[in-house]
Order: structure tokens, then sequence, then C-alpha cells
């Protein structure tokens, strides 16, 4: 934990602990609706305690409240150091879940509307997130990555990143334009974080507190915690970001409370002990 921080795209130095915001307007997809005061009140907390980096999306939220609104009434005028990523591909469909996937000729719209509802005139990172609700891999990217670099060829955008990719999408990419942040699920493919770590592109492992396909086991979390007086998610975070010097979290939550739990993982020192046992 001695390097908190990563240039991202080597012009962008942002703190390795960061903020997702998919559970700002609702716990999941599927969930409620929450209070937008309440997610305003959490984000202007996180960068009150020195986040720089927030991840979302245009398709976080439903029916009037929407993660990208919230952002932009909470943190406008936006600090000259904060790099807000998003994402494209995804489309809600009829139950509010990210069921279909843009075509190429939709991207650029996606790209306008997360401009207009961030209140930006560029977008700092703009991932292409592939599949709609299945695992990476199994279709070409390319068409729609190539949209996104005339987009950033244009201005519109300053970095290029990917989520929910295998080696080949990765290498499809990155033979396109400039890839500056992999986005796939908690740790999922270590062999991609090497390739990550070798290039300097930032790995950001979404569920980074356990979730979706990979829950975490929270044994040996727990034995480490009590041992230093943290809590298990503190922990998990830690080590996640000891994992290698390109991984950024992007835990994200409701709650005030919760959000300063999280970022107490700044704080955790974890010594060779506690890293030889957590891993086993």
């Amino acid at each position: 934990m001695t390097i908190k921080t990563f240039s991202l795209g080597g012009d962008l130095t942002i703190n390795r602990l960061g903020f997702g915001a998919m559970r700002l307007a609702r716990g999941t997809f599927a969930g409620p609706i929450r209070d937008a005061a309440t997610g305003v009140a959490v984000l202007r907390r996180a960068v009150e305690l020195g986040v720089n980096h927030i991840d979302t999306a245009g398709f976080y939220g439903g029916q009037d409240v929407w993660a990208n609104d919230m952002i932009r009434k909470a943190l406008t005028p936006y600090a000259a150091d904060l790099v807000i990523a998003t994402k494209v591909g995804p489309l809600l469909g009829p139950s509010g879940m990210p069921t279909g996937q843009a075509t190429p000729d939709e991207l650029r719209g996606l790209v306008e509307g997360d401009l207009r509802a961030l209140g930006l005139d560029r977008l700092d990172l703009v991932y292409l997130r592939v599949g709609a609700g299945h695992g990476p891999g199994g279709e070409s990217i390319a068409e729609r990555f190539a949209v996104l670099a005339e987009l950033r060829e244009e201005g519109l955008i300053r970095h290029l990143g990917i989520s929910n990719v295998d080696a080949a999408q990765f290498a499809e990419a990155r033979a396109i334009a400039p890839v500056t942040a992999v986005q796939n699920e908690y740790m999922d493919d270590l062999t991609l974080l090497a390739e990550c770590e070798e290039a300097g592109i930032a790995y950001v492992p979404y569920f980074p507190l356990g979730g979706g396909h990979n829950p975490l086991d929270t044994t040996r979390l727990d034995k480490v915690a009590a041992r230093l007086g943290a809590t298990t998610p503190q922990v998990a975070l830690a080590a996640l970001l000891s994992a290698s010097p390109t991984v950024l979290a992007i835990p994200g939550t409701g709650s005030v409370d919760h959000l300063e739990e999280n970022l107490g993982a700044n704080d955790l020192a974890l010594g060779a002990e506690d890293l030889a046992e957590l891993r086993g």
C-alpha cells in the first residue's frame, strides 16, 4: 500500500481507491429507487475524503433518478483533478435491466448523452462495455470500438477503455486505438491483469468486494481484519490494491457510513504475513 496513485493514460493522476456510482440510484438494477439527496451527499463526502476517480454509466438508475444527474448536481463545478469514467454499450430493457447492446450507429448518441447529463465538453475515460448479461468473449468488438476511437479523435473522449472482455477482445481493441483501462469482473483473469501491468494499463475490477460470479471468501479476510482491528471490506480492498500497482478499486455504495468505511482501506497497511495469509 505504498503506491496510492496511478497515472491513467500517462496524463491523469488518480487515487487508486475511487468510487463506483452504480449503487447511487438503486442498490441493484432491479432494486428500488434510492433518495437522490442521499446520493448527492455520498458523492460530496467521497470527494472530501480524497476520491478523484468516479466510475459511472448512463444506464445507472431508473425512473427520474440517475447517477450522472447526481454527479453533476453534487460536484459541479468539477475539481480540476477529478476524473470521471463512464461506460457505453448496454441498453436498458423494459425490466430496467441492461439486456440489450447498442449498435455501432447508436454509440455516438450514448456518448453525447453522457456529456449532456454530466455537464462536460469531454469525457475523461469511456469504456466500451461488451455483452448484455453474459461473460466476456464470443463476439468481435472492432466495429464498436472503432466508433469510440473516432470520437476520441474528434475530442469528445480523452481516453478509451474496454469492459467485460477476454484476451482476444483486448488485443482487438488495442490494434485499433490505445486502451488505457480494462474493467472486468473482480480479478476474473489474472493473465489479463499481468498484460495490463506490463503495458501500464489500469485494471479496474467491478464488484471489488465480491458479487457477480465471484463472491468473496471471507474466512481469511475475517482473520486478518480481526488482527489489524479493521473491517473485512477494508482488508479486501487493501488486498485488492496490493495485487498489482495497476489495479484501481471502485467500491460503490449509497450510504455515507459505508463510504467512509470503504475509504478507510487507504490507511490500512498489510504486512507480508497478512498478504501471505490472504493468498493462502
